[in-house]
């Protein structure tokens, strides 16, 4: 177990971090991926992949979390709460606008484009991953690009065209 915290959990945190945009919520739905290796440990052992395995686990975790956000961040989108962003250190603008610009894709579309291009993992392996065919995949990769060339555009599409989120 130790050595796959070694070999895995960085690796994990940043792609969780590029689907949530949050260091702390990312490291978070990990750890909670690793504990729950601790509790049934078998299901680890018998994964015929326990890097998927525990990927699979954290991004379970990130979308439980995501959907019990869903109220607040409809209340923040329709200007009820307003919050200030973090400051986040070492991160360049273009990350910055990077993340920005993830966080406006549907949470499939993002999903698909973070462990493609972020995680550097193949189309089948997203495809694994996700639990869904890897035309889906291709699909939701072709989509995101396409909508992230606006986002990131100097002249970015107006709001009303952002995708919107599941």
């Amino acid at each position: 177990m130790r050595q796959a915290y070694q070999v895995y959990y960085r690796r994990l945190v940043a792609q969780v971090f590029g689907l949530v945009g949050d260091l702390a919520e990312a490291e978070d739905a990990v750890q909670e991926a690793f504990a729950r290796v601790l509790a049934a440990p078998r299901s680890f052992i018998d994964a015929d992949d326990s890097e998927r395995w525990l990927r699979v686990v954290a991004l379970n975790v990130a979308r439980t979390r995501y959907q019990r956000r869903w109220v607040f961040d409809r209340l923040v989108r329709a200007g009820r709460v307003e919050v200030t962003p973090a400051a986040v250190p070492g991160l360049s603008a273009d990350r910055v606008a990077l993340l920005a610009a993830l966080r406006r894709l549907a949470p499939p579309t993002r999903e698909a484009v973070v462990l493609h291009y972020l995680a550097d993992l193949p189309v089948g392996e997203v495809a694994a991953t996700l639990g869904v065919p890897t035309g889906t995949v291709k699909a939701r990769l072709a989509r995101g690009r396409a909508a992230l060339a606006r986002f990131l555009a100097d002249d970015p599409a107006p709001l009303s065209e952002e995708v919107p989120h599941a």
